[in-house]
Order: structure tokens, then C-alpha cells, then sequence
């Protein structure tokens, strides 16, 4: 990945507000008598120097948009299994949301006992799921897949249900019976904090479908 050319300029403040406390400490260390004009411009210049040192850091989790970053084919949408309990269909909608809000996920699929519970995000060509070598690993594991770059993959044919362009896939398994597919726009875009993330939703996803799904004839 390339690197941010305006790296040196979200440095500024930070450098800005640090020599500016600096510069007022040691002046007052070597005032000999303090006057309450220089009492209140030492008040005001911590405060500046405070504000441009928190702009400096806000600045420095400003990550710029990747130019490997593409636009996936397909349109926006979210498409529930239609037998699903509205209870179930709450909790998807809960971790859908926060895996596509937190995450660099684009598109989303829910793969569970061989029928596509849902499918969120920018929508694939393919309704349906047909487990390749890949999904089945992960099902007969239950060990997550990272795809860092899906065009590296010969067996990238096998996810015809996410967008043609889509750039990294992770597979998290969700126990033995299924699986949630997540597709990025941006090739080795999951950060190891991200992948935590989406293993601590898919955890609480597995309980939620093994103990209500086990009546509902989908």
C-alpha cells in the first residue's frame, strides 16, 4: 500500500502544540517574578498548545482512502430468507450493521445449515451459496480464512455470490453449520483488530442461530 503523502503536514499540529509547551515552560522557569498579564498568557498558551496537540493526534487516526480501493460492482441492498423469525432477522440486521460500519466491509453474506440466511451490502450476481473448497475448509475447521488479495486466488471463482471485483474475502465460520462471507473493496484491508472484531460478533451470531434455528424449518 502506497504511503500518505500528507503524512508530514497531520504532523504539524502535533509538532506545533509540543514546541509551543515547551517553549512556555521553560520561560517560566526562568521568570524571576511572575506578573498576572504573563500569569494569564501562560493560561491562554497551554490551552492553545493543548488544542493543537489533540488536532495532531486526531489528525495522525485519519487513514487516507487507499488508492487500490475500488467501487464493487453490484447494487446496495439487504435481503433477508424469508422464512427467518423477526427475532432472528433483528440480530442479523445488529451484527450486519456493525461489521459494515466497523470494518472495511463492503459486502456481506450469512451462510447458515446450506441456506443463505441473508445477504447485505453491495449484493453479488449470485443469490445462492455452493460451498467451494475454500467455505467447505472453513465449515470442516472452523477456522476463519483471510483472503488478502482475492485476484491472487485461483479459487476466487468460487465466491460468484459476493461483487466480480471484490478484493479480500474473510470466511468466519459460524460454528459447523455456516459461515459469514465478508468482501472488502480494498485488497489486505483487514487489520488483525478488525478480524477480532468480527470473530467476537460471528461468537455471539453462532449462539443466537444454534439455539433458535433449531425448530425452523428453513
Amino acid at each position: 500500500m502506497k504511503s500518505d503523502p500528507n503524512r508530514i503536514l497531520r504532523l504539524i499540529p502535533l509538532f506545533a502544540g509540543s514546541l509551543g509547551g515547551i517553549l512556555l515552560l521553560i520561560n517560566r522557569l526562568m521568570t524571576v517574578k511572575l506578573t498576572e498579564s504573563q500569569a494569564r498568557s501562560d493560561v491562554l498558551g497551554v490551552i492553545l498548545s493543548g488544542v493543537l496537540i489533540l488536532v495532531g493526534l486526531i489528525w495522525q487516526q485519519i487513514q487516507p482512502r487507499s488508492p487500490d480501493a475500488v467501487v464493487l460492482e453490484g447494487e446496495e441492498g439487504i435481503e433477508f430468507n424469508s422464512n427467518l423469525p423477526d427475532s432472528i432477522k433483528t440480530e442479523l440486521a445488529w451484527a450486519s450493521h456493525l461489521v459494515l460500519t466497523n470494518t472495511v466491509t463492503r459486502s456481506l453474506v450469512v451462510y447458515y445449515q446450506d441456506t443463505v440466511l441473508l445477504r447485505r451490502g453491495i449484493l453479488g450476481p449470485n443469490a445462492q451459496v455452493t460451498p467451494g473448497k475454500i467455505l467447505q475448509r472453513v465449515l470442516e475447521t472452523q477456522k476463519p480464512v483471510y483472503l488478502v488479495n482475492l485476484n491472487l486466488y485461483p479459487g476466487k471463482i468460487e465466491f460468484d455470490y459476493l461483487p466480480p471485483n471484490t478484493q479480500g474475502v474473510i470466511c468466519q465460520p459460524l460454528g459447523n453449520r455456516g459461515a459469514m462471507i465478508l468482501g472488502a473493496n480494498v485488497p489486505r484491508s483487514y487489520t488483525k483488530q478488525d478480524e477480532n472484531w468480527i470473530e467476537g460478533i460471528a461468537d455471539k451470531l453462532t449462539l443466537t442461530l444454534k439455539t433458535e434455528l433449531s425448530s425452523v424449518k428453513l
